[in-house]
């Protein structure tokens, strides 16, 4: 099997995590505010992957990047994880998978070429988006639903960069810092986000650990790894599975209702993914000159 097989059958693994995740964060923040709860998973995870997964003597553009990995993805989580606490998992889990859609656009920025097919699967992209935040009109939308569509746009920003980094640098020390700067940027920010709560139930100990250790060590242990051997159109046509796994977890967890408007909201956002990954090209050509 080659590496390329072995990689993006491995972001398929992080994409189921990540989906299934959708239910346990949703549930743990009835018993911790977000910033408290991010940064005791991130906190957590850092330090492990410190002690098993550090090599190496650290540079100083490894930590730099390392970093700005770290803030582009505190910032995903901190309005993805606020926003669960308005809108539903299944929802979430779908506006976030618009940054499916954004990086080709962001990758412009890096001198590729943005294709026709590409400009399509936003498109649809776009159209899914409405069906499932405007089901009745502009003032159903609420602050849930925008703030998952900021952390998709800091998400796409993550999947690009991750891909730019670790054809540079060791994924070891990359995914060891940008997880660790997540955890201390939480922890650094609870002031600003009171009243604070983190009510140690089994419950809640139970997500921190799920997510400390598979949705966040495990998972972006294998994306910066995996992103070495595929692009970063690859990864996300992959992670646009990650919307459907978290809409068929919570469907036979939390019993959510999913009515006809997000199933179609759903197929036309994936239906872009696939267009824009697919037809888009697997690997934009650098704009010459």
């Amino acid at each position: 099997m080659s590496q390329r097989i072995k990689a993006e059958l491995l972001l398929t693994l992080a994409a189921m995590i990540w989906g299934a995740t959708f239910v346990v964060v949703k549930d743990a923040l009835a018993h911790a505010t977000p910033l408290a709860f991010l940064g005791v998973r991130f906190t957590l995870a850092g330090v492990l992957l410190f002690i098993f997964m550090y090599r190496g003597r650290l540079s100083a553009a490894a930590l730099g990047r390392g970093f700005l990995l770290g803030t582009f993805l505190f910032g995903g989580y901190l309005f993805q994880t606020t926003g669960l606490l308005y809108t539903t998992p299944s929802k979430s889990a779908f506006i976030t998978g618009f940054s499916v859609i954004l990086v080709p656009f962001i990758q412009v920025m890096h001198g590729f070429k943005l294709r026709g097919a590409t400009v399509v699967g936003a498109g649809l992209g776009l159209a899914g988006i409405y069906l499932l935040v405007l089901p009745r009109g502009l003032a159903s939308v609420n602050r849930g639903d925008v703030l998952t569509l900021i952390a998709s746009c800091a998400f796409a920003v993550h999947i690009v960069l991750v891909g730019v980094y670790t054809r540079r640098h060791s994924f070891r020390q990359l995914v060891s810092i940008q997880i660790l700067t997540v955890g201390l940027l939480a922890l650094s920010s609870w002031p600003l986000n009171l009243p604070f709560k983190l009510n140690w139930t089994p419950g809640l100990v139970a997500a921190v650990a799920v997510t400390a250790v598979l949705a966040t060590g495990l998972a972006f242990s294998v994306q910066n790894w995996a992103q070495q051997f595929t692009p970063p159109s690859h990864t996300a046509l992959i992670f646009a599975l990650e919307p459907v796994f978290a809409a068929l977890t919570s469907w036979v967890v939390l019993h959510e209702r999913l009515g006809g408007r997000l199933f179609l909201g759903s197929a036309l956002i994936l239906a872009g993914m696939m267009i824009s990954e697919l037809w888009g090209g697997s690997a934009p050509s650098p704009v010459e000159g």
